[in-house]
């Protein structure tokens, strides 16, 4: 069976889910709708007698400004604008945002525009006239003519300004280049003279991205230079928030062109950024109880009960009504410190048979032995598991055991041993590895990806390296299983839970170790809810 959650808009704007059937539990009837407000009422209840609901057939509406595209994508966007707006008017308009960000944030210095024969180029080129027309000292090194009959070789005929050489020496004499070589859809790998006359340059602003870097994984191809800003127009690629990419942007400026909403909407997205806006938090009911507000129970190992505490405390602070503590003979170790933590000592198979425990999380501090002895009872009891830690590590190489969980949090070296080494399209191994094993994929990491088995890809930026820490990924995961026990859907639950993660993280301040997240955790919901436009029921 499933649990099936109805809810409304996300964040009380622009999102909508149907009833969406979430994997491997009872169904749920009772989640109730506050009329108007866009919020899930929590009123969580197991009802056999519900008839589970189909997946819904379209994806939820999510904000359009969240959308990420591929330059493929990307190319797709500019194909339909062509349509409606001439692709003079998009690229004078590109051209003129980048001059006015260099205005904006950057000193008066000497210019030299790197143009490339491509698009890019032409919006060097409308830079460079717009530059000059401000009084900047400008010149354009061209690394081939673009033809006369298109868009950017009537660009490059506008410019009546200086021409150098595209030469290293040049670069070099500049105060400022701009790189406006190639873009984001660069299909070959950056070196020879491009490599050379980027490498010599001073001080850099990037059109699009820096050359060399691919806008679809963030990985650098061949040779990319440290700009210290790049300018992106009318939606974020994935490559920008991904590293190493995201480490060579500089600051980041994202300019509206004039593409047509339209168009934006005839272009499905299928990888956002994480934001308050891609997912709605469960408001707490005036008759919500410890039931309704959610579950969790954890599975401990008797070696290291640190980590199974943690993730009690990330559950409990980020809002689980309950959380049980299935701890075995271990159960002395856990019964200390937390008196709010119900620790339990009977065996897993008569734990199960308590139906309100719909959620589990298992891994944290287990050992193999502990993991084999605990993950088949639960994936055969059709509860939704969140699988991290050592159950990640008793799977490794052999995915298929963790068919049946609803969500995985893995570090890099976690997927590494489970589905092979991260390679150089991350975006697209964490979307295979969630449609191999059917569940949510959460690579962690300096940017942490969300992947969902359709397809669906978050990114999240939202977070400190502070967070790097022994037992923080402990916390996050009992953060995101209070979230499914709440009864968000799976993807929509780890994203939100990655996000409240980062945040506690960053009020938390610059050095916090994984005991100090969950003091903070209750303040990073209050921050997504007020985002999300929710106050007091």
């Amino acid at each position: 069976m499933a649990w099936c959650l109805r809810v409304g808009t996300v964040g009380g704007g622009e999102g909508r889910e149907g009833c969406y059937a979430q994997r491997h539990a009872r169904c749920v009837s009772a989640c109730l709708i506050a009329k108007g407000t866009g919020r899930v009422q929590g009123a969580i209840m197991p009802d056999s007698s519900h008839t589970p609901c189909a997946e819904p057939s379209m994806q939820p509406a999510y904000p359009s400004s969240l959308s990420l595209y591929t330059p493929l994508q990307m190319g797709e966007v500019d194909r339909r604008s062509a349509a409606l707006v001439p692709v003079a008017t998009l690229m004078e308009n590109a051209g003129r945002a980048v001059a006015r960000a260099i205005r904006r944030y950057e000193r008066p210095a000497r210019v030299l525009v790197l143009c490339g024969p491509g698009n890019n180029g032409g919006d060097g080129y409308v830079a460079a006239r717009y530059l000059a027309g401000m009084g900047w000292p400008v010149a354009v090194a061209e690394l081939a003519p673009p033809r006369a009959d298109t868009d950017a070789g009537r660009a490059s005929a506008a410019y009546v300004g200086p021409r150098v050489p595209f030469a290293p020496a040049e670069a070099a004499r500049a105060e400022l280049v701009v790189d406006a070589v190639f873009g984001a859809g660069l299909s070959r790998d950056v070196g020879g003279l491009v490599a050379e006359t980027l490498a010599a340059a001073r001080r850099i602003v990037a059109v699009d991205t820096p050359s060399g870097l691919d806008g679809a994984t963030g990985q650098v191809r061949g040779y990319a230079p440290q700009a210290a800003m790049t300018v992106t127009f009318c939606r974020y690629k994935p490559g920008h928030l991904l590293y190493p990419a995201r480490g060579l942007l500089g600051r980041l400026v994202l300019a509206d062109i004039g593409v047509p909403d339209s168009v934006l909407a005839a272009v499905p997205a299928n990888t956002w950024h994480n934001s308050p806006g891609l997912w709605a938090l469960p408001v707490l009911g005036g008759e919500s109880n410890k039931y309704t507000r959610g579950v969790v129970s954890i599975c401990a190992g008797q070696s290291m009960p640190g980590a199974a505490r943690l993730c009690a405390s990330g559950a409990r602070s980020v809002g689980a009504g309950l959380v049980r503590v299935a701890a075995g003979a271990g159960a002395p170790a856990y019964r200390l410190g937390q008196p709010g933590l119900i620790v339990d000592d009977a065996p897993l198979a008569q734990l199960l048979e308590d139906r309100r425990r719909h959620v589990w999380v298992c891994g944290p501090g287990l050992a193999e032995a502990e993991v084999e002895a605990a993950l088949p009872l639960l994936l055969d009891s059709e509860r939704s598991v969140l699988a991290d830690a050592g159950a990640l590590s008793a799977c490794a190489g052999q995915p298929e055991k963790l068919r049946g969980v609803s969500v995985i949090t893995p570090h890099a070296g976690e997927f590494a041993r489970v589905f092979g080494p991260v390679g150089d399209n991350p975006p697209e191994q964490v979307r295979e590895a969630a449609r191999q094993i059917d569940a949510v994929v959460v690579l962690k990491g300096a940017s942490t990806m969300i992947a969902a088995p359709d397809g669906r890809l978050a990114i999240n930026t939202h977070a400190t390296p502070a967070l790097g820490t022994a037992g923080s990924g402990d916390t996050l995961s009992g953060v995101i299983a209070a979230l499914l026990a709440a009864g968000m859907p799976a993807w929509q639950a780890a994203c939100a839970g990655v996000w409240l993660h980062g945040e506690a993280g960053l009020q938390a301040g610059p050095w916090p170790v994984a005991e100090d997240l969950d003091r903070y955790l209750g303040l990073a919901r209050q921050t997504a809810e007020q985002a999300q436009g929710q106050g007091p029921v």
